[in-house]
């Protein structure tokens, strides 16, 4: 599988996943035993799932926007700017009505046309500092 094709499997699932919630292609998009790597955590696909479901809650309007992709052999680096107002809980904080922009990078390796394992960091910090309530 060539660096296009990876592109595009990386590409396609934070446009259908993450951006339009349709969480159906997932079997399609993401190996049964994927394991994600979020800051110090380790995910399976299940875990992985419902985050992404408790962000997408917590931000109807989310949207992540792809700025760069670079690939090589069987893995793609993907430099990503979420935004979205938090219309729903997140992460214990109740819904705040404010507008974020959260930058961050996945590193995706892909095996036999699947997400079979992902790296990601983001700027949770500035994320929930931007949420808190006002002191």
């Amino acid at each position: 599988m060539g660096t296009t094709q990876i592109k595009a499997i990386s590409a396609q699932f934070i446009e259908e996943v993450f951006n339009r919630g349709n969480y159906e292609l997932i079997d399609q998009l993401v190996a049964q035993d994927f394991v994600a790597h979020v800051g110090a955590t380790r995910q399976d696909r299940d875990s992985f799932t419902a985050m992404i479901r408790s962000y997408r809650n917590g931000f109807s309007d989310y949207h992540c926007l792809i700025n760069d992709q670079i690939a090589e052999s069987d893995q793609v680096a993907t430099r990503w700017t979420f935004s979205g107002t938090q219309d729903g809980p997140l992460m214990g904080l109740p819904p705040s009505g404010k507008r974020v922009k959260v930058t961050g990078v996945a590193i995706d390796r892909i095996a036999d046309g699947k997400l079979a394992e992902s790296w990601l960091e983001m700027d949770a910090q500035g994320m929930l500092h931007d949420l808190a309530p006002a002191t």
